[in-house]
């Protein structure tokens, strides 16, 4: 088995003539926490997109969960989770609907036990026959965590998971990453919510100028 649930190596992305990462070498150990912070437009959620195979690299390489990113993204994609700024909801669905369409996609087993342990677990029991468009921005993060605890993934990516949760959906959140990374899932967060993050990660790295540093004061 590989020692390091993520690795890239001299990661690059241009758009035109602006460089967002400049060769960003970076090793995540498997069951790690790890947080990423930095300013506006450092290229965190960029390189979060690569990493889910969502965008390719300029240049540079990356394994995920064991698969490179540019020859296997299928096999990627088949180890991950995503909580990111687009929810990937269908929101003329229920939420007992968006999770039964998501476990049949992946295969899972068990189909109608984890949408009922998923949907009692992030507080949508009730809401679990009505439309997604008619939740609130709070209720769809909820629902996209669902999606993660009815199947939790080998690597989970993190953009700013804290936006639209009140202090219970925090609390909430934080006691989920707990439990899976406390069975080996790896996760990379991307935060600007510093306590938090601090809190929950195991190590915390910072972006800035398209390179990842250990020091915050190489964040401008």
């Amino acid at each position: 088995m590989a020692e390091w649930a993520i690795e890239t190596r001299g990661l690059t992305k241009r758009y035109g003539s602006r460089q967002v990462l400049d060769g960003v070498d970076l090793a995540v150990k498997l069951g790690e926490c790890l947080v990423v912070f930095g300013p506006n437009g450092a290229g965190k959620s960029t390189l979060i997109r690569l990493l889910c195979t969502l965008m390719k690299p300029s240049s540079g390489t990356a394994r995920v969960a064991g698969y490179d990113i540019a020859d296997d993204p299928d096999g990627v994609r088949a180890n991950i989770g995503l909580i990111g700024h687009s929810n990937y909801l269908y929101e003329d669905l229920t939420a007992s609907e968006n999770l039964r369409f998501y476990l049949r996609m992946h295969g899972a087993d068990a189909i109608e036990r984890r949408i009922a342990d998923a949907l009692k677990a992030t507080g949508l029991e009730r809401a679990r026959a009505n439309r997604v468009r008619t939740f609130s921005a709070g209720m769809q993060k909820r629902l996209c965590i669902a999606k993660i605890v009815a199947r939790p993934p080998r690597v989970l990516f993190l953009d700013e998971p804290y936006s639209s949760l009140d202090e219970d959906g925090i609390r909430m959140l934080n006691g989920f990453l707990l439990t899976l990374t406390m069975q080996g899932c790896t996760v990379f967060m991307v935060t600007h919510h510093r306590e938090q993050g601090l809190a929950t990660g195991d190590r915390a790295l910072y972006l800035s100028g398209g390179k990842l540093y250990s020091e915050p004061s190489a964040v401008g």
